[in-house]
């Protein structure tokens, strides 16, 4: 294998592989390491072997980071029309589905994977797996990677090595130990797309629920993010996608010792005055010979009925129509309100992306160049920028990878 290329980058995920092309299309020479045994194996694994690869609403409000702005240049660059033809050129027809998720027609993530290497094959981008990285050095305007395979050169580096979460997919975070040698700052690295983990003892009641409601995420007693969606309630705490999304909150404000709670909310379309007077007409009006457990059976699933009872404090047994007003306002609290103390989240391994990462202060935001370090590149979930589910943070891979890409390919152009 040669030794000396144009543009070595590290990581060939979803950032690295786009990057790779878009630099051999420009003609740069490039060579892409990977530790892992093979390439986009987290891509592999996105919405649920079916690559939900992009979606077609996309704007700020889809991202996030110590600045969420950095993203606008990137997405101008290489928005979503752009994305869709870059991957129907590849032979990935798009294939949109319910709120504007796009998937490949095959239904597979593995012809997302299986596209880009053929690209990558037909460009000559070298791609050498099982690679452990020593360390990277900058010499007299040139990259030198120090490997167990020997040492490689280049121009330009691109660092493409993902963030902390699925660790078995290769993104581990050793790529952080590069950037900080760099003098990189990172912003607080922290499990992201992830369930919360609770205390309350009835969770185990209502473990294996799935209803549709509202989750809202306290930090010190003040209401920071919200969701809707279905929610899933487990033996440990909360899932589902509306959780998700509101997870990365969770997890920053437990880093710092922060109090965090969420409320759950199962009649979301409703007041809490409309919610009280649906619990009166179903106790008062329409509980003749009905207990409180049975006035309640077709409006939440069984088990979250027997738990929104017991919280307030109303006997399952109790008849229906002898249920007092202020005992029907509890009930309607708690149904739209239902506490959960967050005491941690499911870590990095069970985490669909982190959030954190390279300080965007630190970037030009146009060209993905480091601003203390010329020739040095990032892309990807390695920056601090993390999308909400539905296709954002392949979308970021796609279009940070581009960039970075094509901007270190016209710096090789130059030399």
């Amino acid at each position: 294998m040669d030794r000396q290329f144009d543009i070595i980058i590290v990581g060939a995920g979803a950032s690295g592989l786009t990057a790779g092309i878009f630099a051999a299309r420009r003609g740069a020479h490039v060579l892409i390491l990977e530790h892992m045994d093979r390439a986009g194996k987290k891509i592999l694994a996105t919405g649920n072997g079916k690559c939900n690869f992009t979606n077609e609403k996309q704007g700020i409000a889809y991202y996030h980071g110590k600045n969420p702005a950095f993203v606008l240049p990137a997405l101008r660059q290489f928005g979503l029309q752009e994305t869709l033809q870059f991957f129907e050129e590849l032979g990935v027809y798009p294939k949109k589905k319910r709120d504007g998720y796009y998937y490949p027609a095959s239904g597979q993530a593995v012809s997302v994977v299986e596209t880009l290497l053929m690209e990558c094959r037909r460009l000559d981008v070298r791609i050498a797996y099982n690679i452990g990285i020593r360390e990277i050095v900058k010499e007299n305007e040139q990259y030198s990677f120090h490997t167990k395979q020997g040492i490689f050169k280049s121009r330009c580096c691109i660092i493409a090595t993902g963030g902390k979460a699925a660790k078995k997919t290769g993104s581990d975070g050793s790529g952080n130990l590069y950037i900080e040698k760099f003098g990189h700052k990172l912003t607080d690295i922290v499990p992201s797309l992830v369930q919360l983990q609770g205390k309350q003892s009835f969770l185990k009641e209502i473990a294996g629920i799935r209803a549709d409601g509202k989750i809202q995420v306290y930090i010190d007693g003040e209401k920071i993010a919200e969701d809707m969606g279905e929610l899933q309630l487990t033996a440990f705490g909360v899932s589902g996608i509306p959780t998700f999304q509101v997870s990365r909150y969770a997890s920053l404000a437990l880093l710092h010792g922060k109090k965090v709670f969420t409320t759950l909310n199962f009649l979301p379309g409703l007041t809490r005055e409309e919610a009280q007077e649906l619990l009166e007409r179903r106790f008062c009006r329409y509980g003749g010979g009905k207990n409180a457990d049975q006035a309640l059976t077709g409006l939440f699933p069984d088990k979250l009925n027997k738990v929104l009872l017991k919280e307030a404090h109303i006997p399952p047994h109790k008849p229906a129509v002898h249920c007092t007003v202020q005992e029907l306002g509890g009930l309607a609290d708690k149904a739209q309100c239902l506490r959960i103390d967050i005491t941690g989240t499911k870590g990095f391994d069970n985490a669909q992306v982190s959030a954190g990462g390279v300080d965007t202060d630190e970037v030009n935001p146009t060209t993905m160049e480091s601003r203390l370090v010329p020739g040095l590149y990032f892309c990807g979930e390695v920056l601090d920028v993390d999308g909400m589910c539905g296709g954002y943070n392949l979308q970021w891979a796609w279009c940070s990878g581009h960039i970075a890409g094509v901007s270190a390919a016209s710096v090789c152009e130059t030399v």
